[in-house]
């Protein structure tokens, strides 16, 4: 698909249903054999933030495209020296052919974005995490065979991942449901972009209501209570997350045929419990998995083929 050519991927709301759909599909087609593409180019990993899956993902799926990775690490580059943004972008621009982002401030990835020429990818902000969700979406088409009408109940904070989820369900026709405490409810403007993206034709709703947001779900999902910034919030969150455990009395609300995500790190017994995260309804390896593949296909539609 020619229109993801050399294009940034700031949040999934950058995409259109089509080229969303294209990437998953391309996605699949990788991770089957089906599908074999080559791209001698130079990734840049830009983390700010603690990271396994993510980094990793990348570094492997560049690998078979047949390219190479430069882990920049902000404590061993002039970044952690207070180099300015601009300067680092534009000198990026000059030695890579596509930069992978993982920092804190939403505002920083779109500096770089407006300061390098070269394709500047999302891998995590406290906004958004459009990568992982390509990965959840791969795995909800593999266990159900469809989007639409599969409707996903994410339960913890609402934060960055909250706010993906919404885009990219309400794009691929799927209901979303987002369980949260009362104080932690997801950005509103997210909100309300995931809704004019659905058009009424799906649900999105945003709840505190736990039981409710299980009812009958065939998708499951959590994330950690704090997340990296936030561990001095940790312990005082508990007892007013703890209603949205995904434990085995939730789970058995959902769908029969329901299955359970987490997008990772997970702190088992406190927003999930042991016994679900390996239980027969988890799907989470498969998840964690399917970073790499939907990740090398982005990476391959958004470089020039060799």
């Amino acid at each position: 698909m020619d229109s993801l050519k050399g294009r940034d991927l700031l949040s999934l709301a950058d995409l259109s249903i089509d080229e969303l759909t294209y990437l998953l599909d391309l996605g699949a087609s990788l991770k089957s054999g089906m599908v074999k593409l080559k791209r001698n180019k130079v990734l840049g990993l830009l983390f700010s933030k603690a990271s396994t899956r993510t980094r990793v993902s990348f570094t492997v799926a560049m690998y078979k495209l047949g390219g190479q990775v430069i882990d920049l690490n902000p404590n061993v580059t002039q970044v952690s020296r207070g180099e300015p943004l601009v300067d680092t972008a534009r000198v990026l621009d000059r030695y890579l052919d596509v930069l992978a982002i993982r920092t804190f401030d939403q505002k920083d990835l779109v500096t770089f974005a407006n300061y390098a020429k070269i394709p500047v990818i999302n891998a995590l902000t406290d906004d958004e995490h459009p990568c992982q969700v390509l990965a959840d979406l791969m795995t909800v088409k593999e266990c159900f065979g469809k989007w639409e009408g599969v409707t996903l109940a994410y339960f913890g904070d609402g934060n960055n991942m909250a706010n993906s989820l919404m885009l990219g369900c309400a794009m691929m026709g799927m209901n979303v449901r987002i369980a949260c405490p009362q104080d932690f409810m997801p950005n509103p403007e997210i909100v309300e972009k995931a809704k004019a993206i659905a058009k009424g034709k799906t649900e999105v709703t945003v709840t505190a209501d736990a039981k409710a947001a299980a009812k009958e779900a065939q998708v499951i999902y959590t994330d950690v209570w704090a997340s990296m910034g936030q561990e001095e919030e940790a312990t005082s969150r508990i007892p007013l997350f703890e209603p949205f455990q995904v434990n085995e009395e939730l789970v058995e609300l959902a769908d029969g045929n329901a299955i359970v995500l987490h997008c990772l790190p997970a702190h088992r017994d406190e927003e999930i419990t042991d016994g679900v995260i390996e239980g027969s309804q988890s799907r989470v390896w498969d998840q964690a998995e399917n970073r790499m593949h939907a990740q090398q296909a982005l990476l391959a539609a958004i470089l020039e083929s060799d």
